[in-house]
């Protein structure tokens, strides 16, 4: 397993309003975070936030290409990014517990946070189709390049990891900063990964590492 130190690119924030950052996604041009009443879409060049639709954003955020999911309690809704309505919902994997979301392969992909484990979901029904176990707490969970990472926050500590999504095995960590913790994550599809802060209130952007 290869274990690197996290390289921090940039920070946003803190934000007017806004005191906790949970889902993180990524449209090709705007970050898309969760902040509890609202999702916000922020401009990762200037680091302003250029829009937020108000709705219950506790959780994991995704984008498929064309429309935001978003996890509230118990339910991932399905949403129109451009007017905030929302087209439908399924039951949340975890019940309530949930936490990342990505999307890849046709399929939702929600971590489940203090259950450990990160399952595939499929996006029109909410049947879970497989489950990938881990042995540290799930954050944000975000695919690149056919690799699949999550974040993890125990305590006051934090990193992000790649792993086999076959077996769950670990192949690569980077460790955050202490106190630099993880919730919500996602990749802009190149060298950076864009990670919520938990109760601070910011988003982090950290370098992708090569190999």
């Amino acid at each position: 397993m290869k274990k690197l130190k996290a390289e921090i690119l940039r920070e946003f924030g803190p934000f007017p309003g806004i005191v906790e950052v949970a889902g993180v996604s990524f449209d090709g041009s705007r970050v898309w975070f969760a902040s509890g009443d609202r999702l916000n879409a922020l401009n990762p060049d200037s680091g302003a936030i250029e829009r937020a639709l108000a709705m219950p954003a506790h959780a994991g955020t995704a984008f498929d290409g064309q429309h935001l999911y978003q996890i509230a309690d118990a339910v991932i809704r399905k949403i129109d990014p451009e007017t905030g309505a929302v087209l439908s919902e399924i039951p949340a994997p975890g019940d309530g517990g949930d936490s990342g979301m990505a999307w890849a392969e046709g399929s939702l992909w929600v971590g489940q946070h203090r259950g450990r484990r990160i399952h595939q979901v499929d996006p029109e029904t909410g049947k879970i189709l497989r489950t990938i176990e881990s042995d540290r707490f799930v954050t944000g969970v975000t695919w690149v390049d056919g690799d699949l990472w999550h974040g993890t926050w125990e305590e006051n500590e934090s990193e992000l990891r790649r792993i086999n999504p076959a077996t769950g095995d670990v192949l690569e960590t980077l460790e955050m900063p202490t106190g630099s913790n993880i919730s919500g994550l996602e990749s802009d599809g190149g060298d950076r990964f864009f990670c919520g802060s938990g109760t601070v209130g910011k988003l982090r952007a950290v370098r992708r590492p090569r190999s």
